[in-house]
């Protein structure tokens, strides 16, 4: 059944960046009139349904950036949001530990970049600190994040939405609608979806794992790729559970863009190890032979991949390897755990992280929000994003204001 309506906003995407955008708006603006469009039948079906539910710190993003701005402004909030709002979440803590010695610098760079961004609550620790926290972790030294915690991102994305409909009853989510084109105008935009077609003044996308393709859609031109990396967990068993108290990270090796597989107590109290990180023949494939041919065929034409490729072979390799076999991603946790027996893990589940790939085949680091027009479009949000997603609304909502000319005086609904 076709629907036509007028909006003052429609939004592409409910993961968390899309719901705290909605959320931030409809509070700045309680008359707009917003319409939240999500292809899945349920909010925060992907990325932030599917991460580890770390709260980050903001300890590891470069002093100055987006990252590391709204890591630290959002974390804030969001841990305020979580305890309005009665969000299930825990302020537990991490360990980043050296399991090595020539890991020390790094973890020294690590705890100052923390400093550099202002990241309360850190502490160097010895080994027999480390012991005292986790006394089945092995290491040489290690820094303790004291704000770190976990908490269930799929619950307060629900919970944003929720809240920005209360606001205005006129407002709305529509779940099982796929975007599928808009021809914008110089005063308003006709949005078209599987369900109908829309007339509105300002368009916001937020599409996640299709982020770049939605930018297309939209007639925008976007050199980069998302290419789609899948990453596997497994559980602790109830004879293991015992060995992990908190969080444990090890010290991430630089030459590649993701954190290592760590240990995460959940907020249910049951403990994942993981992730890894394979490349996704499906964008949206959380199965190991997942397989999606225009994917595939995106990312295998695409020359940025095979850059990728080439530069972190014996990387890759080991990652799939790992993807395989227990045994192998037993191996990588005992590093950390020494005493985890193969019986003391169990598959888990999957996610998969987007990643915006350069043509030179170099992932882009930081956030990237541009506008087009009465569009805005978020191209790259790669974790930590979900703990983000407030600051992202907020930053969001300046552009409107400061570029799109929003004000209040528009809506006088």
């Amino acid at each position: 059944m076709s629907e036509q309506a007028d909006w003052d906003v429609v939004i592409v995407g409910g993961g968390i960046v899309g719901a705290a955008t909605l959320y931030k708006l409809q509070t700045r603006f309680p008359r707009m009139k917003i319409l939240l469009v999500e292809k899945e039948k349920a909010l925060a079906n992907h990325q932030t349904g599917r991460n580890s539910g770390v709260i980050h710190s903001g300890i590891y993003y470069k002093p100055g950036s987006f990252k590391a701005k709204n890591c630290v402004t959002g974390r804030r909030e969001l841990v305020a949001f979580a305890k309005d709002h009665g969000i299930k979440h825990d302020i537990c803590g991490k360990l980043i530990v050296a399991i090595e010695k020539d890991e020390l610098p790094r973890l020294e760079k690590i705890y100052q970049t923390g400093v550099a961004n202002g990241i309360e609550g850190m502490q160097r620790i010895t080994p027999d600190q480390i012991r005292e926290i986790e006394p089945h972790c092995a290491g040489v030294a290690g820094v303790r994040v004291g704000c770190t915690g976990i908490i269930d991102f799929r619950g307060a994305t629900e919970k944003m939405a929720t809240i920005a409909l209360s606001l205005n009853p006129a407002s709305k989510v529509s779940l099982g609608e796929e975007f599928l084109g808009a021809d914008q105008a110089a005063s308003n935009t006709v949005v078209r979806t599987s369900k109908g077609t829309y007339n509105t003044r300002y368009t916001i996308f937020c599409g996640g794992l299709q982020s770049d393709r939605l930018a297309r859609a939209d007639g925008a031109t976007v050199k980069e790729q998302i290419v789609g990396f899948r990453g596997d967990y497994y559980d602790l068993t109830e004879q293991g559970k015992h060995k992990v108290k908190h969080l444990i990270y090890p010290v991430p090796d630089p030459r590649f863009p993701f954190l290592g597989v760590h240990f995460t107590r959940m907020t249910d109290g049951s403990i994942e190890c993981g992730p890894n990180a394979v490349f996704t023949f499906k964008r949206e494939g959380y199965g190991k032979t997942d397989f999606n041919l225009k994917d595939t065929m995106d990312a295998l034409s695409y020359g940025g991949t095979w850059k990728l490729f080439f530069k972190n072979m014996s990387y890759g390799i080991d990652e799939y390897r790992r993807a395989f076999s227990k045994r192998l991603f037993l191996r990588t946790l005992q590093r950390l755990i020494p005493t985890l027996t193969m019986e003391d893990i169990e598959p888990g589940r999957a996610g998969v992280r987007a990643m915006l790939l350069g043509t030179d085949g170099n992932m882009v680091d930081d956030f990237r929000i541009e506008r087009r027009g009465n569009h805005i479009h978020v191209l790259n949000a790669p974790s930590p994003a979900a703990t983000a997603a407030l600051a992202i609304g907020e930053q969001i909502v300046g552009m409107a204001v400061d570029q799109l000319a929003i004000s209040d005086t528009v809506f006088q609904g």
